[in-house]
């Protein structure tokens, strides 16, 4: 009785710290710029199966494709485990679907020992390619601190996790085999879970039936209080693409890479000069913002962006002014957009629910003039994302911000800009001369 209500505590605390700090992230999400994103539902729908659920564009580069697979569908799977321990642990029971499901229930658990056996091996991989082999895409400056902090740490909970796991089994194969075990009523024999069967009477076959119960007990706690370690975690985490992956790719840009959309703000004064029927929709006497300086000036799909971000690095590994050695990183961009919405949210929390100006900005306390004219909009960033992350996006509304508010572009384009006021074309002659060279023997 204590024991279930221990569990239903600390389940209901975790639970809610989760969802507290999941409405914070929702409420930091809207704050961009309202976008409709609801057309071509079927198309969208197919997107998200193909390239969150079936981890489509992953498999570009098949051997961390493989290894991610393992963790992913283990995590996927291990779900089903959870719910019997949930169960258990409300209710005071222990393996409580046994019965019901008999060989089933055998099939299902020894099915997530293999899988938790492959997420080992997986995990063991991932954390060698960082902190070992050092792969450059896993190296750069961005990383450091906390960014490098927060992927070990995510890798070393699930091998302990996964320990917790075999643990809880590997100790309940060996009770159960003397007819002692915490289930009641399932009888005397074994109960054949794949990798425990073995591991079980291998680690534990010479220990006393007190010492048993005992790992078995911090097994299955161990177990239960890093899920819901892992919960709480979530929401500070890279991680949280595990959960937002589903809702980015289903709002993922269908339109044709490299087409670019004409800013409202533009059109609407302009377009009465085209079609006088046209009624301007802003106010004229505004302050109207052109472009992006922070991110509540970005839309709600680009910060959804932004928390989705796996810090995976294949945008920037394919970047080519960044293999050119220029300041640019697409990955750096979407870290440092999460990273100014973090602290807007963190100021809202602190006043009451109201933004106090800070001084800050995403364009320049973040992001740098540079980074932002190193980029040459061809897209691979785009195309590469393994969740559809669009970085251009943000790039070139800053750049649209630097052009029409600060009037601050390279001087090769503030030449191409005068030319084109002038010349009505990029180039330093009229249009009445640009024929001319047919005339040249």
């Amino acid at each position: 009785m204590i024991s279930s209500i221990i569990f239903s505590l600390v389940f209901i605390a975790a639970s809610s710290f989760f969802i507290i700090n999941a409405r914070k992230i929702r409420r930091n999400i809207l704050l961009g710029k309202d976008i409709d994103l609801t057309d071509n539902k079927s198309e969208r729908l197919k997107t998200m199966i193909l390239v969150a659920f079936g981890q489509k564009k992953m498999f570009n580069r098949p051997i961390p494709a493989i290894l991610h697979l393992f963790l992913y569908v283990a995590f996927v799977i291990t779900q089903i485990e959870l719910i019997e321990i949930i169960f258990d642990g409300v209710t005071g029971h222990h393996r409580a679907f046994r019965p019901a499901l008999g060989g089933f229930y055998t099939f299902i658990v020894s099915f997530i020992e293999i899988l938790s056996v492959l997420a080992f091996i997986g995990t063991i991989a991932f954390l060698s390619r960082r902190n070992l082999l050092k792969l450059p895409r896993l190296s750069m400056a961005e990383l450091n601190g906390w960014a490098k902090t927060d992927a070990n740490f995510i890798l070393i909970m699930e091998i302990t996790l996964i320990c917790f796991i075999f643990m809880m089994n590997g100790a309940d194969e060996v009770l159960y085999s003397r007819g002692v075990s915490h289930a009641e009523n399932l009888g005397d024999g074994s109960l054949s879970f794949s990798i425990s069967k073995y591991l079980g009477p291998m680690l534990y076959g010479g220990m006393p039936t007190e010492g048993l119960h005992v790992i078995e007990r911090i097994g299955w706690w161990g177990h239960l209080f890093m899920v819901l370690a892992f919960l709480c975690y979530l929401p500070f985490s890279k991680h949280l693409h595990i959960l937002l992956a589903f809702p980015n790719t289903f709002y993922s840009n269908l339109k044709q890479k490299g087409q670019f959309k004409n800013l409202f703000e533009v059109t609407d004064v302009v377009k009465p000069n085209f079609a006088p029927s046209y009624q301007p929709v802003l106010d004229p006497n505004a302050t109207i913002k052109f472009g992006v300086k922070d991110v509540t000036d970005l839309t709600w799909k680009n910060l959804l962006d932004a928390y989705s971000c796996t810090e995976c690095g294949r945008c920037t590994s394919v970047c080519p002014q960044n293999l050119t050695g220029k300041a640019l990183s697409p990955r750096k961009i979407m870290m440092d957009t999460r990273d100014r919405l973090v602290e807007v949210g963190k100021n809202i929390d602190a006043n009451n629910g109201t933004f106090v100006d800070d001084g800050k900005s995403l364009l320049g306390n973040y992001v740098t003039n540079e980074e932002v004219w190193a980029c040459n909009t061809c897209n691979a960033c785009v195309q590469e994302c393994p969740v559809n992350i669009d970085p251009l996006a943000i790039i070139v509304g800053m750049r649209q911000q630097l052009v029409l508010e600060q009037s601050s572009a390279p001087n090769e384009l503030n030449g191409m800009f005068s030319n084109l006021e002038n010349n009505g074309a990029p180039w330093q002659f009229s249009p009445s001369d640009r024929a001319n060279w047919i005339h040249e023997n």
